[in-house]
């Protein structure tokens, strides 16, 4: 089985914050397809050009905590917070949870912590860890990005077996939590494109897309206008799978994550902000009335 917390936040960032298959999952024993292993040796294009500079003041600070709902199936699966920690050795760390509730815990059970330690001043990672069960099996995964090198080494632990291997990434290498927060601070506009590579499911992958436009969204949360990011994640080491993403971020100070769409093995999967609270501002959550539309 394949670790769903990455896929879920992997639909957000490429994305997605999307289920995206494990080196071990069956898509990898099975002998590639002609068109596959012609895919293979065609390698991603380069990212044109390094993301712009981020946006400032940041739009969130530490004790920010965004909760949401996440469908899968046509269903209510289950639900995710992400929270800003205070800065500590120099980092600034994001957790993020994800927990199924009990109806799609009959399909899949998730009960997962992620941390993100993001440099404070640049968002880009230091470090990326995951402790996740599923089905009564224990996953941890360690990441550690070297910018000045370029490279990203992945300890990780699964059914008891320790492994561990070693990546490299173009001009941005990120992780699947903390590029959401990387998103937030982009200087929006119709059109602009964004390229970078990100870390999810022990594998990286390049994240290419664009800013679609500016778009009008009801949520559970209410009524506001979003910036609408389109693209597609490719893995770096086989271009043959790649997965589409769809994120909506507010155009206000506050560059609130509101949804995103993405794909696993079982399905399409959401995830829909239904509850936010901010340093200095008053906490609020969905009255359960409203659909999200766009």
């Amino acid at each position: 089985m394949r670790t769903a917390l990455a896929a879920l936040l992997f639909s957000f960032t490429s994305a997605a914050w999307a289920q995206l298959p494990d080196a071990d999952g069956p898509e990898d024993n099975k002998p590639p397809t002609p068109a596959e292993a012609k895919a293979a040796k065609t390698p991603v294009p380069l990212c044109a050009q390094p993301l712009p500079p981020l946006r400032s003041p940041f739009a969130f600070a530490p004790g920010e905590l965004l909760e949401f709902d996440l469908d899968a199936m046509g269903a209510t699966a289950g639900r995710m917070t992400m929270k800003v920690q205070k800065k500590q050795d120099g980092s600034l760390p994001v957790q993020v949870k994800v927990q199924t509730n009990s109806f799609f815990s009959k399909v899949r059970r998730v009960d997962a912590t992620a941390m993100s330690y993001l440099h404070p001043k640049t968002l880009r990672p230091s470090r990326y860890t995951e402790e996740a069960m599923e089905n009564e099996q224990h996953r941890s995964v360690d990441v550690a990005f070297n910018s000045k090198e370029r490279r990203v080494r992945v300890d990780y632990v699964q059914r008891g077996r320790k492994g561990h291997s070693n990546y490299s990434y173009d001009h941005e290498g990120m992780d699947v939590a903390g590029a959401i927060y990387m998103m937030r601070q982009l200087p929006m506009k119709e059109g602009m494109p964004i390229c970078f590579d990100v870390y999810g499911v022990r594998r990286m992958w390049r994240m290419t897309g664009s800013v679609v436009k500016r778009e009008h969204v009801s949520t559970p949360l209410g009524e506001f206008d979003a910036w609408h990011l389109s693209g597609t994640a490719v893995r770096l080491d086989k271009p043959s799978m790649s997965r589409e993403v769809h994120v909506w971020i507010t155009d206000d100070e506050r560059r609130l994550p509101l949804a995103a769409l993405g794909t696993i093995d079982l399905g399409a999967v959401r995830a829909t902000l239904t509850s936010f609270s901010r340093p200095r501002e008053k906490s609020r959550q969905a009255q359960g009335k409203e659909s999200l539309k766009w």
